[in-house]
């Protein structure tokens, strides 16, 4: 299993998914939406998603089916690289939900600014960037050494 990967600016997080829902609450309608989606061969296949509602600019696809009160419908989508969602403090976050429960991503990604652009992905397999410290922070590059004496060094 690959696993999710959440990651705004340097802050990031990886966690044990092969499947997920996406849920989030629409800005003006104030509707809950959730998208559910599973990582097959490095990307982000949507198979379902559900409104629990409509409104303005959120109106169900035809094919939708309507069960205790939530539209249901498949997408038509190929396979998504990333998703890339705008983390804001005028709306509601996200929520990452699996096996019963959802968390929101401010606390899958503590330390988010009240600003940000939050990318999801499959995590690709592959060596850890030489850049990264084990915390997935840039590190702190040493100064490479010098080939030539300074000329305030003494000889």
């Amino acid at each position: 299993m690959s696993g999710l990967c959440l990651a705004a600016g340097v802050i990031a997080a990886t966690l044990p998914l092969s499947a997920f829902t996406l849920a989030w609450t629409h800005s003006i309608e104030k509707i809950r939406w959730e998208e559910d989606y599973r990582i097959q061969d490095s990307r982000l296949v949507l198979e379902e998603a559900r409104i629990r509602g409509s409104g303005a600019g959120m109106e169900p696809p035809a094919d939708a089916k309507f069960k205790n009160g939530v539209w249901h419908y498949k997408p038509i989508l190929p396979p998504l690289e990333r998703l890339r969602l705008t983390h804001s403090p005028y709306t509601a976050g996200y929520e990452i939900c699996s096996n019963g429960g959802c968390k929101p991503l401010t606390t899958l990604l503590p330390g988010l600014p009240d600003f940000a652009l939050i990318e999801v992905s499959a995590c690709r397999p592959g060596p850890p960037d030489p850049g990264l410290s084990p915390t997935g922070q840039v590190a702190d590059p040493s100064p490479p050494p010098a080939k030539y004496p300074s000329a305030t060094q003494s000889r």
